[in-house]
């Protein structure tokens, strides 16, 4: 499939119709969803009346925009009007938002043509689309194997070629995790750069849009669409988004580059050798490129698993209270109370791992643990966010790997300890709220995919698309 941007240029020149590329994407989910199961849900006839538009103002001469005709997915945690929107859960089954979210609003005003609906693990918790309430998803390198998570969908939306662009949600590494198992491009931005209004709440402080693409310049590209400031959004950044496209071109001369000893194998384990090989040598590409590269101990690195999965749990199990059956989403009529039908209805509803993180959440906020669980944790993630920023006086960059491992077989890590250090390397940019992306390069074991994560400071996209370019063009 073409990229994102010759697929919009094609469509700006009118060499192509938008319709005659929906109606491809369209052709390339229904030759392969069935296996793969990318999609919850997917919107021909609302993506042709959209790509009627976009040819519409094509020939009338208006600017269609920057992503005029693309195919585009979204997870299925975003808002979309009249469309379902699940979470890939029982207890919104269904459900139909009454409004779109800014970062779906934003897509459309850019050109770009909604195709469908895209699984993840329920309630973007887990981090292998094992978890989804409508079956798994399957990655298109091998259908054997998982495509990471939560994003699976999105990220295997892409690796499939049924779209050039997809998006996803990262709360602690479920863009970036899955687009390495994948194979793609994918970003996670910093918080509060891409509004969060309309994405459905897994953990407020750390959940976080982006996009998964084919290459570095799509995903450049889509960000600066999405980005900005949004009022709706209390906690979006009032300052414009960094211009990330500019910077593909600088090359690496003169970046300052830090490779992160503790996700290098050094004080935590299960990293497989090719994974760190792989990242050795894109360290060695960028200093070849001329890029300043050294290695940076970041002590706390060794401390963020713990932290994140005591915050995330907590707010998780605030955001996901309002699932009781009232106002919104399934119900089941069990029981002679109101407090019987919000039991039977939870029960119903939420999956083995929703619960699990909902009771984890629920016990690190209670009375007597508040201090000892929740509150050390914020105070880890202010040393994390301390090493960070003490890095970054030296270094523009940070490297390391972004999965310890590369895809792997279905129900191989069913125990919820093993699966959750799949997300060591992600999850501390997200306890900081910085940027992070991570770039397909070269293959590790079962000639598997391996990516690379690039970590900049806030606001510091520009710097790891910089770097992410070079890495691209040396892979």
């Amino acid at each position: 499939m073409r990229t994102a941007l010759e697929t919009a240029r094609l469509v700006r020149s009118g060499e192509m119709t938008a319709v005659e590329v929906a109606e491809e994407s369209l052709a390339a989910i229904a030759g392969a969803d069935a296996e793969i199961h990318a999609f919850n849900t997917v919107v021909a006839d609302h993506a042709l009346e959209a790509a009627s538009a976009v040819d519409a103002k094509v020939a009338s001469g208006e600017d269609p925009g920057p992503l005029a005709g693309v195919p585009v997915a979204l997870k299925d945690n975003m808002c979309t009007s009249g469309i379902d929107t699940t979470c890939s859960s029982k207890i919104l089954e269904g459900w139909k938002p009454p409004y779109n979210g800014t970062v779906v609003e934003k897509l459309a005003t850019a050109g770009a043509v909604l195709v469908g609906k895209t699984n993840l693990d329920e309630f973007a918790m887990g981090s292998s689309t094992e978890n989804s309430a409508f079956g798994p998803t399957k990655n298109p390198l091998d259908t054997s194997l998982v495509p990471g998570g939560s994003s699976g969908g999105s990220a295997a939306a892409v690796a499939a070629q049924m779209v050039p662009l997809s998006f996803g949600s990262d709360t602690g590494g479920s863009i970036r995790q899955p687009a390495a198992l994948c194979g793609t491009v994918g970003l996670k931005p910093t918080y509060g750069a891409v509004s969060r209004y309309g994405l459905i709440a897994f953990a407020s402080s750390l959940d976080q849009i982006g996009p998964f693409t084919a290459n570095v310049a799509d995903a450049a590209t889509a960000f600066e669409a999405i980005g900005g400031h949004d009022p709706r959004d209390s906690t979006s950044i009032p300052e414009p988004v960094p211009n990330a496209v500019e910077a593909l071109g600088q090359g690496a001369q003169g970046l300052r580059v830090g490779v992160i000893t503790e996700l290098m194998g050094g004080a935590i384990d299960g990293f497989e050798p090719e994974v760190l090989q792989r990242t050795r040598e894109a360290a060695e590409a960028l200093a070849a490129a001329g890029a300043t590269v050294e290695e940076i101990s970041l002590p706390s690195m060794i401390y963020g698993l713990s932290a994140y999965y005591l915050i995330a749990p907590a707010e998780a199990s605030s955001n996901l209270a309002r699932y009781d059956g009232v106002r919104y989403g399934n119900r089941v009529t069990e029981g002679s109370s109101t407090a019987d039908m919000m039991v039977a209805t939870r029960t119903a509803g939420f999956g083995a791992e929703v619960k699990r993180r909902i009771m984890l959440g629920t016990y690190a906020l209670s009375a007597g643990y508040y201090d000892a669980f929740y509150g050390k944790a914020q105070r880890v993630r202010t040393l994390i966010l301390d090493d960070f920023n003490a890095a970054y006086e030296k270094f523009d960059v940070l490297l390391s790997p972004t999965s310890p491992c590369v895809a792997f077989p279905f129900g191989a890590k069913s125990d919820p300890l093993t699966m959750y250090l799949n997300d060591v390397c992600t999850i501390p940019s997200n306890l900081a709220g910085h940027p992070a992306i991570s770039v397909p390069f070269r293959t590790g074991a079962n000639d598997l995919p391996v990516g690379v994560q690039l970590l900049g400071p806030m606001l510091g996209e520009p710097a790891i698309f910089r770097a992410a370019a070079v890495l691209e063009g040396a892979a």
